[in-house]
């Protein structure tokens, strides 16, 4: 080691020796050394060496309180993905222990897929498949993306707000989950600062407009509920502590709940700690005797801890001077939670112990999350059950026994009998909400008491219907597992029936008779046996129709041009193809990259260039960047003939630029067009400019030219828009 890699190592072992742990400092030197080794010449996009993510993010799985094994392998963790060092070394030299967290959080990067969708979303579920065997790899993998976020300034605009956006539904779901509060928090500020830094900036400066003046009461506010609790609780150990709530948690009830910055009153906390829970209660009696609470403002965690394994009481109550703040009590024990979460409680020595037989329980979500999308043949089910499933926000019911339900918000009275027993949501035949009947759509809030109406009539069943009412992955999967058991042949009938429906409505003239070679083609495109299979996962859930229509109308109106067209001679020189939908001549499966400079999209005019150690780099023949005249320019032989694959249907980034005069719900109109469409749009955000238009801004996914021109007609058409165009980021 040089004297800067030297330095930075003492700099991780004395980060280690701040912690109260066993650690085997021989290992990990071994591992920083390998690290260094092996990255060596490799440089990030901030133009720093590489071995400096690694070694950060080893730091940041010290100060999460982990173990040796988690800081060799958050060390190692991009070698295999980023280097030609494989698994079965890392388990030669640090154990098959370390070999396994690393291939955890390695993504899935060396197999093909027919969108970036789909590889995220398989990435994931390969990440949560080894987060069920082992949970260190995802406290790894959020040690590593949080570094990656606090320097994601040195990446172009769009790979920041796609990497923003994918820790906001992703990451940070997973964190607050596992309560590991102030990682949650920070990927939550990180990612809210780039998908909407005008809202983030407004924010900050509010806070620290108001900083001084609110530090100040509060800190008199704190010295007063010392002196009286010295007073009335000698003796007992006292620990106080400020809160300001996060950015994205202001942002999230100013923004999305449409309230005022002074509407918001847990903005500023203060934070008690004591020994034992008895106290924790007698505290909270006194707070209520010096100021005055808010009604509805009380929350007991500690009674009814949140599925994070989140314990406190939290009050909301006004001063003397009329200022709302938020007090939290709990216990050391309950705090150390708060803070590490799931990683306070993981003995790694001994794993999970008789003792904390619990810990499955809490695990439990990891398993329900895989095994609801394999009732799905939508790779991309599992990133909207996470979004879904892993909300922030929890509703609390009670069975008539008095058992606690928890559910995300938003959660219907068919999520809560499913979540009681599956038996107990097929037999379902209506519910009583607090003794009154209620409607099956009927949406849970905290503390209602729900009894679950059934029958025991044979056949009875849950209605297709309930896969529109539910929210949870869980009441989807379970309602289409029965379907899918129960009434295969009525699903193979009502999925053919809908898939007609469908192509009628979309004028596709495919008589399914005569294509059944097409239909087979198209099941094992998702998945299933046969098309059969493909119309009954149709009829039960499993396949929606709105991902596979606009693939079968491309492939109809490819076959219908191609009959119009007049028969061509084939070429005889051999045409190779790439797996990435783009043919190049004389190549066969070499790496592809799209150039950022242009985007290109199916039905662009295109050209390859071959690239040093990375394959051709593919470009619109009208960019910038490509000479008008090839054979006049320095190295005519890199750029190479390209042209799009006709076979293959796949989604591609866009980001479109339209300009409006600017007037109250013109957002929603454009975000509606979209939804109309069945476009995914991946961001979208709106600014007011001088003149008093507004410039929206949206990245989406087109399936091809003609298919982003019909985008940009539709969105054109909105009254008020006048402009808009494709744009290049």
């Amino acid at each position: 080691m040089n004297a800067e890699e030297l330095r930075n190592f003492n700099d991780l072992k004395n980060h280690m020796e701040n912690f109260d742990t066993d650690y085997d400092y021989d290992m990990v030197k071994k591992a920083f050394e390998f690290c260094v080794n092996a990255h060596k010449g490799q440089k990030r996009v901030s133009s720093e060496d590489y071995y400096y993510h690694p070694y950060n993010v080893a730091k940041i799985v010290v100060s999460l309180g982990m173990d040796t094994q988690s800081i060799v392998a958050s060390l190692l963790h991009d070698v295999v993905e980023d280097t030609e060092i494989t698994l079965d070394e890392i388990a030669e030299k640090f154990g098959k222990e370390v070999a396994l967290l690393v291939d955890g959080v390695t993504k899935i990067g060396r197999l093909n897929f027919s969108t970036k969708e789909q590889q995220q979303a398989e990435s994931i579920r390969k990440m949560l498949i080894a987060m069920g065997q082992d949970i260190r790899v995802i406290i790894i993998k959020l040690a590593d993306r949080l570094h990656n976020m606090r320097t994601i300034d040195a990446m172009p605009p769009q790979k920041q707000r796609d990497k923003s956006l994918e820790t906001l539904e992703v990451y940070a779901p997973i964190a607050h989950r596992l309560g590991i509060r102030p990682v949650k928090e920070e990927l939550e500020d990180l990612a809210i600062k780039h998908l909407d830094p005008v809202a983030y900036k407004e924010i900050e400066e509010l806070l620290t407009h108001r900083k001084q003046h609110r530090e100040q009461i509060l800190d008199e506010i704190k010295c007063r509920i010392e002196e009286r609790l010295r007073e009335e609780m000698p003796g007992v150990t006292l620990s106080f502590q400020g809160r300001v709530k996060s950015i994205h948690g202001i942002y999230r009830k100013m923004y999305v709940q449409n309230k005022d910055f002074d509407e918001i009153y847990d903005i500023y906390a203060i934070r008690i700690i004591t020994d034992t829970v008895a106290d924790c209660y007698n505290i909270l009696g006194i707070m209520h005797d010096m100021f005055r609470p808010i009604p509805n403002r009380f929350k007991d965690y500690i009674s009814t801890p949140k599925p994070n394994m989140y314990q406190s009481l939290h009050t909301t109550v006004i001063s003397r001077a009329g200022i709302p703040f938020e007090i939290q009590i709990r216990t050391f024990e309950m705090h150390h939670t708060a803070e590490f979460g799931i990683a306070a409680h993981w003995k790694y020595k001994e794993g999970i112990t008789d003792n904390d037989k619990k810990m499955e329980d809490r695990l439990a979500w990891i398993r329900q999350i895989i095994d609801s999308q394999d009732t799905s043949n939508d790779a991309t089910e599992i990133i909207r059950t996470i979004k879904v499933d892993l909300s922030q926000e929890d509703v609390f019911a009670v069975t008539p026994k008095g058992d606690v339900i928890n559910l995300p918000m938003g959660a219907t009275v068919v999520d809560f009998a499913f979540a009681i027993h599956s038996a107990v949501g097929t037999r379902m035949v209506g519910a009583k909400v607090d003794g009154k009947i209620v409607p099956i759509n009927h949406v849970v809030k905290t503390g209602e008491v729900i009894e679950i109406l059934t029958t025991n009539q044979a056949g009875h069943g849950p209605s297709r219907d309930w896969l529109n009412i539910a929210v949870t992955s869980s009441a989807k999967a379970k309602i289409r597992s029965w379907f899918k058991r129960e009434k295969r042949s009525e699903n193979i009938e009502t999925g053919k029936n809908e898939f007609e429906k469908e192509l009628r409505r979309n004028n596709i003239n495919l008589n399914l008779d005569e294509n059944a070679e097409y239909i087979e083609e198209l099941a094992k495109k998702y998945r299933v046996a046969n098309g059969e299979e493909f119309f009954a996962a149709i009829g039960y859930g499993g396949i929606l129709l709105s991902k596979v229509i606009p693939r079968v109308k491309e492939d109809f109106n490819r076959k219908t041009a191609a009959q119009k067209q007049p028969e061509i001679v084939p070429i005889e020189e051999k045409v190779k193809k790439s797996s990435d939908g783009v043919i190049i001549k004389g190549i066969d499966n070499c790496l592809i990259k799209f150039s950022k400079c242009c985007n290109p999209l199916p039905g662009d005019d295109i050209i390859g260039f071959i690239t040093r150690g990375h394959g051709v780099s593919i470009h619109k023949r009208d960019c910038n960047n490509v000479p008008q005249d090839i054979n006049a320019c320095e190295e005519p032989d890199r750029w190479i003939p390209a042209f799009w694959d006709g076979s293959k249907s796949e989604s591609f980034i866009s980001t479109l630029k339209a300009i409006a005069i600017d007037r109250d719900g013109i957002l929603i109109e454009v975000m509606n067009v979209l939804n109309n469409m069945r476009v995914p749009i991946h961001s979208i955000s709106a600014k007011q400019t001088k003149d008093g238009n507004c410039v929206i801004v949206m990245t989406i996914s087109a399936e091809s030219v003609e298919h982003l021109k019909s985008i940009i007609s539709k969105i054109g058409k909105v009254p008020q828009v006048f402009n808009v165009e494709r744009i290049n980021q």
